[in-house]
């Protein structure tokens, strides 16, 4: 099957924004670790902690000693493992998936930390309790399958176990956020239900972070009705309600909102802006209601506008608080959606600004000083003692840090 038509525009963003959304170890992340009290420190090793990050071969890394870097300071400050991207916009062939695969492996197997590469759910508590590093592969992305449900399977034998149908692009499975928020609202197409159906049969989690509204709807109906029982999750997606913020809207519907508001045609989004990359109450109950959770990314430009030096521990932790009040404890987590560095990604999009369709709102986010990315390694120890001044117990804290993914994993895992 051909990829369905879209805007040029569209597509151009989506590829570039990959290299935004799908991030890694961000070297200009302030660490905030040592500001942690040591009960948080000790916390934090004593733990499963489990993240979330990527970053394409050759756009976010190119030498592997970045990717050893990371995962030696994450491993010695107590993160068990993590999911990582192979695939985003960036990589839409089957021969560029293996070579993305084949580059993060070899990388990965260079750092310090012993590597469990994961298998089943029960990997990531292993890896824990044997001092070893998890490392678990993820799709943003089916382009790679180049409209042949039938690679489902293979991927799984490479041990991708979580996938997104779309990204903020259109692709053949359905419709992402920018192409929603551009007014495109068809949603989950025929062939996307083909590729669910071969993802709950072989045990890979269906992820919906970047994906458009009417798609989201689509993908949790479909499953309720073929496939009750397995859980869907949102990986790296704030809650919308934390900031007060309208999710889902079209460009128009937020500029009309905007116009209400004082603002200009053409002024930067502010508040109004990040919203399409955030998701309501009403999707992340769905999936609470599928036995899903909503794992929360703190990276700057997706706090609703909100950019300081750096995102602060507080402000993570009050991310993390949010989805809670919507969700209860144990449906939400933590994936950062971290980068190893955002400099080459701002100067393209400041470069490139007419490329993006989300009324300037990123290029403003950078230009304004938005370059930390909330490296886990760097902001968990505080973020403990922040959740717990907010009156969380240690057993909350385990089940944000990791224990709710892996009961969500044994549920949808073959």
């Amino acid at each position: 099957m051909k990829l369905r038509n879209s805007l040029k525009s569209l597509i151009a963003v989506a590829v570039t924004a990959s290299f935004i959304g799908t991030a890694s170890a961000s070297i200009e992340t302030k660490d905030w670790h040592n500001t942690a009290s040591p009960k948080a420190q000790q916390f934090l090793k004593d733990n499963m902690a489990i993240d979330f990050y990527a970053s394409p071969f050759g756009t976010g890394w190119s030498d592997n000693r970045e990717v050893t870097n990371y995962i030696d300071l994450a491993h010695a400050r107590g993160i068990s493992g993590a999911t990582i991207t192979l695939t985003s916009p960036a990589t839409p062939t089957w021969a560029k998936y293996k070579t993305e695969l084949a580059k993060w492996t070899e990388a990965v197997q260079e750092s310090n930390a012993k590597i469990r590469f994961v298998d089943k759910p029960e990997d990531f508590e292993l890896a824990h309790k044997n001092g070893e590093y998890a490392v678990m592969w993820n799709a943003q992305t089916t382009l790679m399958l180049e409209g042949d449900a039938s690679r489902v399977k293979e991927l799984h034998e490479d041990g991708i176990r979580v996938m997104q149908l779309v990204y903020n692009g259109v692709e053949e499975t359905g419709v992402g956020g920018l192409s929603a928020l551009a007014g495109d609202n068809s949603g989950l197409t025929e062939y996307g239900k083909e590729v669910i159906d071969e993802m709950v049969k072989y045990g890979i989690t269906v992820d919906m972070s970047h994906h458009g509204y009417q798609t989201t709807k689509d993908i949790t109906d479909y499953m309720k009705e073929k496939h009750p029982g397995v859980p869907a999750v949102y990986s790296h997606s704030p809650l919308a309600s934390t900031y007060g913020c309208e999710p889902h809207e079209t460009l128009t519907e937020t500029e009309k909102r905007m116009a209400e508001k004082g603002y200009k045609k053409g002024d930067p989004f502010h508040r109004l802006a990040a919203c399409y990359r955030l998701i309501s109450d009403e999707q992340a109950l769905t999936v609470k209601e599928m036995g899903g959770m909503v794992s929360i990314t703190a990276t700057e430009w997706m706090m609703d506008g909100v950019w300081p030096d750096d995102i602060t521990p507080k402000q993570f932790a009050q991310m993390v608080d949010g989805a809670v009040k919507v969700l209860g404890v144990d449906h939400v987590g933590i994936g950062t959606d971290d980068m190893m560095t955002v400099s080459r990604v701002a100067d393209f999009a400041i470069e490139n600004s007419h490329m993006y369709t989300d009324n300037g709102y990123m290029v403003d986010a950078f230009k304004r000083g938005a370059t930390g990315c909330a490296e886990m390694s760097k902001h968990l120890a505080p973020v403990i003692d922040e959740l717990w001044k907010m009156g969380y117990s240690n057993e909350d804290i385990r089940k944000i840090m990791g224990e709710n993914l892996v009961r969500v994993y044994k549920k949808s895992w073959k």
